[in-house]
């Protein structure tokens, strides 16, 4: 019999979760059934939006179920196929992480794109984070070359890929960053770059000196004092597409929302919230034809933070929040 190793959570939590939340534990996976493969996964993807689904509480997607194995992008190669079009030895991406190996129904994993990058970047730059990225912009803000464009978390793994891509369409580019490191890297994109650790009186003042001609499309990852900076900042007709508000992600009561939410109404924004698999449904070509070039040329740039063994899932997991990782948090098996 083969054996899975994998994560489980006890309980939910509230506010930011400790090491101990996080259970290791075994188990022996049952014969395959007509039409499932099983998966040796080689790199498993840790991202904010999990952080939700470990409240109890159903969104967009079920929360994770407690004392049963948890769910994430992985990536890996099949060891065992019941499934007429997959074989043994096929890469393939598919939500069974937290695990090493992962027994699905083929139709739930998709064979890697035909395109020559590093496995590992379809979990990232090319998989649900870039994605992410150019839905926002591409399908939610109807980005224009002409446009101003501000990025929230504009070195993590969606922002970093969609301030490139904006700079690319010929945007001006602002982007946010929790560090002066990540600032610099930003800088050395041609992108203009501020810190949104600050008050949001700071960040207006940053934004006023950064963007005098205000802003066209803001690209929202964070809430807070920055949404509440960049609603001063936004020019009339304005589109806001909200992808995630890490800020508040960890919070064990409301906060206030900001203060100046009537600009929506008064300067006549437009401000969308989309879950990718919904808006992306359908374009996943386009998207691969549009953005793989440039990533396989190296034109767009993607960084990694790859922590080593399964062991370390939590672990990565947790220093999204501590901001301490650049660009994509990933996870290395062993073996």
């Amino acid at each position: 019999m083969t054996q899975s190793r994998y994560f489980t959570i006890g309980e939910h939590p509230e506010g930011l979760p400790e090491r101990s939340l996080f259970n290791f534990e075994t188990r022996e996976l049952p014969e395959l059934k007509d039409g499932e493969v099983r998966i040796r996964n080689q790199w498993l993807s840790v991202d904010p939006y999990m952080r939700g689904r470990m409240s109890g509480v159903k969104t967009y997607v079920e929360p994770f179920r407690l004392n049963e194995p948890m769910e994430g992008g992985a990536l890996g190669e099949i060891i065992e196929s019941r499934h007429q079009q997959l074989k043994k030895g096929d890469r393939v991406i598919h939500m069974g992480g937290w695990r090493d190996v992962a027994q699905l129904d083929g139709d739930q994993v998709q064979p890697l794109p035909d395109i020559d990058v590093p496995p590992q970047a379809f979990l990232g730059v090319l998989g649900m984070p870039g994605m992410t990225a150019w839905v926002g912009l591409t399908l939610v803000a109807e980005l224009k070359s002409s446009d101003t464009v501000l990025i929230s978390a504009a070195s993590g793994a969606v922002g970093s890929l969609a301030a490139q891509l904006a700079a690319q369409k010929g945007c001006t580019v602002i982007g946010s960053a929790g560090s002066q490191e990540k600032r610099e890297w930003l800088e050395a994109h041609g992108i203009r770059a501020i810190d949104h650790h600050q008050s949001a009186d700071d960040i207006k003042s940053a934004l006023k000196d950064v963007a005098p001609q205000g802003i066209d499309v803001y690209y929202e990852n964070v809430g807070g004092p920055m949404l509440e900076a960049a609603l001063d900042a936004m020019n009339d007709f304005g589109r806001i597409a909200v992808c995630g508000m890490i800020a508040r992600y960890n919070e064990s009561a409301p906060s206030a929302g900001p203060s100046n939410i009537a600009a929506v109404l008064t300067k006549r924004l437009r401000m969308q919230g989309f879950i990718v698999h919904e808006w992306g449904k359908g374009h996943e070509q386009r998207f691969y034809e549009q953005v793989g070039p440039l990533v396989a040329d190296g034109i767009i740039e993607y960084r990694e933070t790859v922590e080593e063994g399964l062991e370390k899932t939590p672990d990565a997991f947790l220093a999204l929040f501590e901001g301490s990782n650049d660009g994509k948090m990933l996870v290395r098996l062993n073996g």
